[in-house]
């Protein structure tokens, strides 16, 4: 439980010391730090939350897995983005910052699976705060954006939660999806995508066309989830009656 305890310090300190160095690049003001510090504190606590609840069998030998290291330091980042853009990152240079702080939040993205992997240390848990932690920066840098793109963006961000929130009407939409890479993939391109719509490298055509592209193949993956899922649900009822 030790290292429970120095994830949430390094959640709760690392959270405004990055929001610190962020605000260098101006744009942060009172909004940019109350969005960052709570979006921060909150993955950080519910992280500390899940893993105390999860128990013993579901952690790493040192209680925390090492790749959730990993993941714990892209949550913080994350809370670095969206403290720029509730700030209004459009400050002289803090577009760039915005951008790069996504970039390495999404290369650390392809490390944590690697990490869990090698070690031999993939639990539920850690899969879970990794998507929830992609599903909220892909959130933040669709409202960014959506700024420039117009409010379709936002579907994009908001297409998880929706789900999410699909389930309390349909039950059959919480089951256990099987592991399935083009997920994974997909969620890759909405972030690499959207940062570099921020960056504002693309003509405005082309950006929007590359948004649009992205938001399909989005609907596509999730799509085929509601699919399974409805098909899978007369089984899963037939085996809860047994």
């Amino acid at each position: 439980m030790g290292t429970v305890r120095l994830a949430v310090v390094i959640g709760v300190v690392g959270t405004p010391v990055l929001l610190g160095v962020l605000g260098l690049s101006g744009g942060l003001g009172g909004a940019g730090w109350a969005a960052g510090l709570g979006a921060g504190w909150v993955m950080t606590g519910l992280y500390a939350r899940g893993r105390v609840r999860a128990g013993r069998t579901a952690m790493a030998p040192d209680g925390v897995a090492p790749a959730d290291w990993v993941t714990l330091a892209r949550a913080v980042l994350a809370a670095g983005v969206a403290g720029l853009v509730a700030g209004g990152f459009f400050e002289p240079g803090a577009t760039g910052v915005l951008v790069a702080a996504a970039s390495v939040a999404l290369v650390l993205d392809g490390v944590d699976g690697k990490v869990a992997r090698g070690t031999g240390t993939a639990t539920p848990l850690g899969a879970r705060f990794d998507g929830e932690v992609d599903a909220f920066l892909i959130l933040v840098l669709s409202l960014a954006v959506a700024r420039d793109y117009g409010g379709w963006v936002l579907a994009i961000g908001a297409f998880r939660y929706a789900f999410w929130a699909a389930g309390f009407v349909l039950p059959w939409l919480t089951a256990p999806l099987p592991a399935r890479c083009w997920r994974k993939v997909v969620a890759a391109v909405q972030g690499i995508v959207l940062t570099v719509a921020v960056s504002g490298l693309l003509p405005r055509t082309v950006g929007a066309l590359a948004v649009g592209a992205a938001l399909v193949l989005l609907v596509e993956s999730f799509g085929r989830d509601v699919v399974w899922l409805y098909r899978a649900a007369p089984r899963a009822a037939e085996v809860r009656e047994t």
